[in-house]
């Protein structure tokens, strides 16, 4: 069986945190990921867009291109921006099929089910929750 991009991509980001020694610095990067995060416009964030169960606020909006799914999100904390960036590199411009076939296993690897607070992990979820979600409709 072929590796997905998606799989290619969790790959890529677990070799990327090998650099770091400690979690200061991972968190670090994690914050500057986020702030490459593509605008989101204020007409955006809204309730239709929001995502429940996360401790900040988070919007997560996407669209069809095509047979694949890009999704667009932003968050008013600096470290659930990171971690959207993370999703979103491993989630968006895939098709429906990869999304619901991809388990998110840099979770584990890179020990962020670990390193998380309850309410971040909370709101992890939550978004990885709205991706599956989407992709299930659109599939």
């Amino acid at each position: 069986m072929s590796t997905s991009g998606a799989e290619l991509a969790q790959k890529e980001l677990i070799e990327e945190f090998e650099i770091f020694d400690n979690w200061m610095d991972r968190y670090q990067y994690i914050i500057d990921m986020g702030k490459q995060l593509p605008n989101f416009p204020d007409e955006w964030k809204t309730e239709e867009f929001k995502i429940q169960g996360c401790q900040s606020n988070v919007w997560m909006r996407h669209e069809e291109q095509g047979d694949k799914l890009i999704f667009k999100a932003t968050s008013d904390a600096a470290i659930v921006s990171g971690l959207i960036a993370l999703l979103l590199r491993i989630y968006s411009e895939r098709t429906a099929d990869e999304v619901r076939n991809t388990e998110p296993f840099f979770l584990a690897e890179l020990g962020l089910d670990k390193h998380l607070s309850p309410t971040r992990s909370n709101g992890l979820h939550a978004m990885l929750e709205r991706i599956y979600q989407v992709a299930q409709q659109a599939a």
